[in-house]
């Protein structure tokens, strides 16, 4: 009996330090909440869970995106590319004087420069990506760069694979870097397939036994490609057959996506965030130089168009990407279109929609009808009455799967990237998104946009209204679980 009493004695002194530990380390108030009943209530498995997947890594930063060792060339570096930005925004005119607030943001990382003279294709769907991203391979000279979360041994990923093997033995150097989560099934297939070809191939952040659980969380989401330091791909299409539409595929047979082709200065981010990534997991130190970061005045492009780029994640100190987005959608007079396949938004995120609906700002939320994730569907429709009762309109999409993340601000600015309108993606994963100001992609985006709106249903108050209770109560208990989601 007495060992009983120490034993329950023991596990609420332990309780107690996990809940003060809880309370120390953890910043957002829901998340906090849900952890601390998650300990109370579940025994041992809460505590576990809790170790696993709640542990705050902002706070300890993952790696250091630190690319300049030379601190005073950093210094001179932020003095000219603000002085650039200044530039571009006084010869854009009106086009950026009304977003400066948002340029302003980004520059103050290092790492978020404006840039000007870019050429912006877009890219809807793997039909047009892959064909682009296969001619611009073969176009390379000097390097290739590839960074995905998920890269499938499928058809599309031994047709890259074996064009990368090529320009390998033309004397180009490949660097393949693949999420080790979102890619686990090519560790032994396709990476020894490139490794074998010569091509440098390593997995980010690898999973280990140990610490398998919470390796689980802080993925590398970024779908990122580098040729030459010129041309870049970024969006959210990975590297999957899924996204071909003539290649039938399992649960969806369609998937929308959308991807961005830049050429331009704006690459420079692009390659400094894969160079960043790749000395963490690669373990080794690239340096920058006019190989990685070539010179403005060598870029020869037909298009003047201003883009930023937006990152985040575990190892930068402030959520950059859900800074950016708020930012933006308080800065729309007009019109906000909004594409998310995973809708579990903050309080943050919610209050600027909503205020931005009853502004008088036309609001439109599109999602996916059905989701490749039970749970995540049912937590996303809780947040829809809130939405519907400021006015803003949702949409789901029937076609098939939309795994696009778009969203469009009045007629200037387009943003096109890897990040959900979800807490991974501000807290967890590292993400990177586009943000293009011009009118012409602002524009054919928005074309995308409401073509897509012609395969979706939309949501009526009246009707989300009448829906029995049943399916508001799982919804709002799946809502208690959005932050560990």
């Amino acid at each position: 009996m007495n060992w009983i009493l120490i034993s329950e004695i023991a596990y609420i002194i332990l309780v107690l330090f996990v809940c003060l530990r809880i309370i120390y380390d953890t910043h957002h108030i829901t998340k906090t909440l849900s952890y601390l009943l998650l300990v109370v209530f579940v025994p041992v498995f809460g505590m576990f869970f809790y170790f696993s997947f709640g542990i705050n890594y902002r706070n300890r930063k993952m790696y250091s995106k630190k690319l300049f060792k030379n601190v005073k060339f950093e210094r001179q570096l932020t003095v000219e590319l603000r002085k650039y930005a200044r530039e571009i925004i006084s010869n854009k005119g009106d086009l950026l004087a009304s977003n400066k607030k948002l340029v302003k943001l980004l520059l103050t990382e290092i790492a978020s420069p404006l840039t000007n003279n870019n050429e912006v294709d877009l890219l809807i769907n793997g039909e047009q990506k892959f064909p682009e991203v296969l001619k611009a391979i073969e176009a390379a000279k000097y390097h290739i760069h590839l960074e995905y979360y998920i890269f499938n041994n499928d058809k599309i990923g031994q047709q890259i694979e074996e064009a990368l093997i090529k320009k390998a033995k033309e004397g180009v150097t490949v660097r393949f870097m693949y999420d080790d989560y979102g890619s686990s099934s090519i560790r032994k297939s396709l990476v020894l397939r490139l490794r074998e070809a010569g091509i440098e191939a390593f997995p980010f952040y690898k999973i280990k036994l140990i610490y398998l659980a919470n390796r689980m969380n802080y993925r590398n989401h970024r779908k990122i490609i580098v040729i030459d330091g010129r041309v870049g791909f970024v969006g959210g299409i990975n590297v999957s057959d899924k996204y071909i539409n003539s290649i039938e595929t399992e649960p969806f047979s369609y998937w929308r996506d959308t991807h961005l082709k830049i050429h331009g200065p704006a690459v420079w981010y692009l390659q400094y965030l894969f160079l960043c990534d790749w000395n963490f997991c690669a373990d080794c130190s690239l340096e920058p130089s006019d190989h990685y970061f070539p010179e403005l005045e060598s870029f020869k492009t037909t298009d003047s168009i201003a883009v930023q780029i937006a990152a985040s994640g575990p190892d930068s100190s402030t959520p950059t990407i859900l800074y950016s987005l708020l930012q933006a959608i308080s800065l729309a007079d007009s019109e906000i279109l909004i594409t998310t396949p995973y809708f579990i938004p903050n309080e943050s995120i919610m209050d600027a929609l909503c205020i931005a609906s009853m502004s008088g700002v036309k609001v439109k939320l599109l999602v996916p009808f059905t989701s490749d994730t039970n749970l995540v569907n049912a937590a996303s429709r809780s947040y829809y009455l809130e939405l519907l009762n400021a006015g803003v309109e949702i949409y789901r999409y029937k076609k098939g799967f939309v795994h696009a993340k778009t969203l469009t601000i009045d007629d200037e600015i387009a943003i096109v990237g890897s990040a959900n309108l979800d807490l991974r993606s501000f807290d967890l994963n590292f993400e990177v998104n586009a943000i293009v100001y011009d009118r012409g992609i602002n524009k054919a985006l928005k074309e995308a946009y409401y073509n897509d709106l012609k395969d979706a249903d939309k949501i009526e108050l009246e009707r989300w209204k009448q829906r029995s209770w049943y399916h508001g109560f799982i919804e709002n208990l799946a809502r208690l679980m959005s932050p560990l989601l």
